[in-house]
């Protein structure tokens, strides 16, 4: 295969639009800027988001290049289907609950990022510690993202994924150094408009991957076998717990991030966040629909009446392209250029998101209020944008060894859900708890957690809980244990706190052992 020109050219002119968004919402963030604090108009753009901008950013930030690269994988796998895609859904309903449950109690405070409440509780040592999990959720989340942008490239475009790496990694870092919260809020209108009439639109890509005549009508496919399994999907019973843990943990696992909260933070009032929250979890669950009904397409397909030939894409272990394979081999090249260009614009807005909460977190809670509590805010802001080179770097290496898109897009947030959710909720609704009862819940969610193994790494388990099996040499646990592992970690930092505040009221302790 030849490399691909057109697209190509196309894709390079898309590059340079996003970038010329940011560096004006850059120019933009700087004029608003008067009287105003810079550290916070970087991380929160002023609290001057207006309720269209803040919707568009929020839907843009979880419509990822894993997220719709993800689902139409799923829908894909013969092992899977469509009963197995439950990141629309869960999204969906984490941003309602979020909008219900946690937006007015933080942005009533005006927090500035997810950590604020957990320092202000349990204190700045609890603090840093609590910073690790978020840290390497958005790092891995931001790897997982560019992986399926270089494997989309890989395919139809016919270069490096490496290139393509790299490429978007330095746009998306040059971009958000420059404007913050800003020039990443505009530059998601742009790349969410872009998804929406490059992918999802009726007249566009859609229609001609329906109408090839290697493809199947995806109606008969749901429920009868053809070239594979019906791609409905089904949930037998021994995988029921499992699937009921994998949904509990996108629909809470999704909360406790800085990428929600920063868009929920820059609104200009309680009222105005709730909204955007609602809103975007509409926005989130109709995004996925083009995805769905190409992995339906995929499955519907004979891929020895197409270029591609057999071996099919899962045989061949190529499944996780799937996305881009339909749009390049079942579309015509124009139509598959445009497709490319909705799964560059969806990975670059999630990109932008993970890579300026990992540098707000970090300048705001670790720098300011650890390590350099007497900083300027100039100096607050440079920590801002070194960390974020950092960290962008960091995730661009990490992005060479993703095998599976999935696979690392839900491992990127399982330390979040299993350590940071049940902190979080305590710090807001539980005030009661205290710095004792954090740490063990630390400590036994940790545990808990990587004692249960990780099949995606490789990693045994110790703790095989009920209906653990041995598939394939894997070992997979049944057992719901991310929600056991959240809600035990949560049961813990109530009873110790609660054990610490007796004993300390009753001088059983020494008083001057009192950290909280």
């Amino acid at each position: 295969m030849a490399l691909n020109i057109p697209g190509l050219v196309s894709l390079s002119v898309f590059f340079m639009l996003t970038l010329a968004t940011g560096i004006w919402a850059s120019w933009k963030s700087k004029k608003d800027q008067q009287n105003r604090n810079p550290t916070e108009m970087a991380i929160v753009g002023g609290r001057n988001i207006n309720v269209f901008i803040g919707l568009f950013t929020a839907t843009a930030t979880w419509v990822g290049g894993a997220y719709i690269n993800g689902t139409a994988e799923i829908v894909y796998l013969p092992s899977k289907g469509l009963l197995w895609v439950q990141a629309p859904v869960g999204f969906a309903l984490s941003l309602v609950i979020g909008g219900f449950f946690f937006v007015n109690p933080m942005r009533s405070k005006n927090y500035v990022t997810v950590m604020d409440p957990l320092q202000e509780t349990y204190g700045n040592v609890m603090g840093s510690l609590l910073f690790i999990p978020p840290l390497l959720g958005e790092v891995f989340w931001f790897a997982a993202i560019l992986a399926s942008l270089g494997a989309t490239m890989r395919v139809i475009l016919d270069i490096g994924g490496s290139l393509a790496i790299i490429v978007s990694a330095c746009t998306v870092i040059l971009y958000t150094l420059l404007g913050g919260l800003y020039s990443v809020a505009y530059t998601d209108v742009i790349q969410l408009v872009f998804i929406t009439l490059s992918l999802a639109s009726p007249w566009v890509c859609i229609p001609f991957a329906l109408v090839n005549s290697a493809t199947e009508s995806i109606y008969y496919t749901a429920t009868h076998q053809s070239y594979q399994d019906p791609w409905i999907g089904k949930i037998e019973k021994q995988y029921l717990g499992r699937w009921l843990d994998d949904f509990f943990y996108l629909v809470l696992g999704s909360i406790p991030w800085q990428t929600y909260f920063q868009r929920v933070l820059s609104a200009a009032s309680p009222g105005q966040a709730r909204l955007i929250s609602y809103l975007s979890g509409l926005g989130c669950f109709s995004m996925a629909i083009p995805s769905v009904l190409i992995g339906a397409v995929a499955a519907s397909t004979d891929w020895n009446q197409t270029s591609y030939g057999l071996p099919s894409p899962l045989e061949r272990g190529e499944s996780a392209m799937i996305l881009p394979l339909v749009l390049h081999y079942l579309c015509p090249a124009y139509i598959s250029i445009a497709g490319l260009g909705a799964i560059a614009a969806a990975t670059m807005s999630s990109a932008d998101s993970a890579l300026l909460s990992a540098g707000s977190m970090f300048a705001h809670n670790i720098y300011r209020k650890i390590l350099r509590k007497k900083a300027t805010e100039m100096e607050v802001l440079w920590a801002m944008r070194t960390s974020m080179l950092v960290f962008g770097a960091g995730a661009a290496g990490l992005a060479f060894y993703s095998s599976s898109i999935y696979d690392l897009w839900f491992l990127s947030g399982e330390l979040v859900y299993a350590l940071l959710f049940p902190q979080l909720c305590c710090a807001l609704f539980i005030p009661s708890t205290n710095t004792y009862g954090s740490a063990a819940g630390f400590l036994v969610g940790l545990l808990l957690r990587l004692l249960a193994g990780e099949p995606a790494l490789s990693i045994p388990p110790i703790i095989c809980y009920s209906a653990c099996s041995l598939v394939n040499g894997t070992y997979s646990q049944l057992f719901p244990f991310k929600i056991f592992t959240m809600l035990l970690t949560l049961g813990t930092i109530v009873a110790v706190s609660y054990l610490a505040a007796v004993l300390f009221q009753r001088n059983l302790l020494p008083r001057r052992w009192d950290v909280c």
